[in-house]
């Protein structure tokens, strides 16, 4: 799995109020982010893998669900976070 405990500790660090803070949006958006990447990788090197193909246009809709909510609210947070982690609008 591409997504280690440590890893995901510290982009909740990163990314929410405090290291226990994982329901917050940001930390949402960053944890699902490093999936997407992962599986990006994987299905370049892997291109006839239709089940992880499908699973990460999956993790993309609710990425993009997220960051549509986050819009709406707090369009500031929105556009550092976007920033912050290189997606494309």
């Amino acid at each position: 799995m591409a997504l280690t405990k440590e890893k995901k500790a510290e982009l909740t660090k990163a990314f929410g109020k405090d290291e226990k803070d994982t329901g917050n949006t940001d930390v949402q958006v960053a944890l699902l982010t490093d999936r997407i990447n992962y599986l990006t990788e994987h299905v370049k090197g892997n291109p006839k893998d239709h089940h992880t193909r499908y699973g990460l246009l999956k993790l993309v809709g609710r990425r993009r669900s997220l960051l549509n909510y986050l819009s709406r609210t707090d369009i500031g947070r929105y556009r550092e976070l976007i920033k912050k982690l290189n997606i494309r609008k």
